[in-house]
């Protein structure tokens, strides 16, 4: 199966009924992925370990802009999109316009629904669909300290500091 692309949804799906044949596992994890950090890269490699396929939803430019404010997202949902498409542990992207990815997630029909621990088992967008269809969700703990909203705060402090 071809692997590490960018694609629509209607690719997407085509490309997830592939790989879940013959009882392969496809795991689903989103996010807005705006500076790709260790935080992100460890994340998607347990997400990867499991299942045997990783489907990354990623936010849109105008998602994450709703959910951060202006000034994000730093790169470009294409920018964003190729980066991740780029790791060994990632084997599908898609980008998702919506507030959150709920509508991508039941198109999709993941067996695995990954979460970053910051998030309580409850309020994950999608684990129900997920559950009712017998699949698992998982939360895996985040790096303290690791999220593109700390690097660019530490990045403003330290433009602050080099002034004066």
């Amino acid at each position: 199966m071809e692997r590490k692309k960018v694609m629509s949804w209607e690719k997407a799906l085509v490309w997830r009924k592939n790989a879940g044949k013959e009882g392969n596992e496809v795991v689903f994890t989103n996010g807005c992925f705006d500076i790709i950090h260790m935080g992100h890269v460890k994340l998607l490699q347990r997400a990867k370990e499991e299942g045997d396929y990783l489907i990354v939803g990623l936010n849109s430019d105008d998602s994450v802009r709703k959910l951060k404010g202006e000034g994000r997202p730093m790169k470009c949902e294409n920018e964003r999109a190729e980066v991740l498409a780029g790791l060994k542990c990632v084997d599908c992207v898609v980008i998702f316009k919506e507030d959150d990815p709920l509508e991508i997630i039941k198109c999709l029909e993941p067996d695995v629904l990954v979460k970053g621990g910051d998030w309580a088992p409850e309020n994950i967008i999608g684990a129900k669909e997920v559950k009712v269809r017998g699949g698992r969700v998982r939360t895996i703990q985040v790096l303290p300290g690791r999220s593109t909203t700390d690097i660019i705060e530490y990045a403003g402090r330290s433009e602050r500091n080099d002034e004066g």
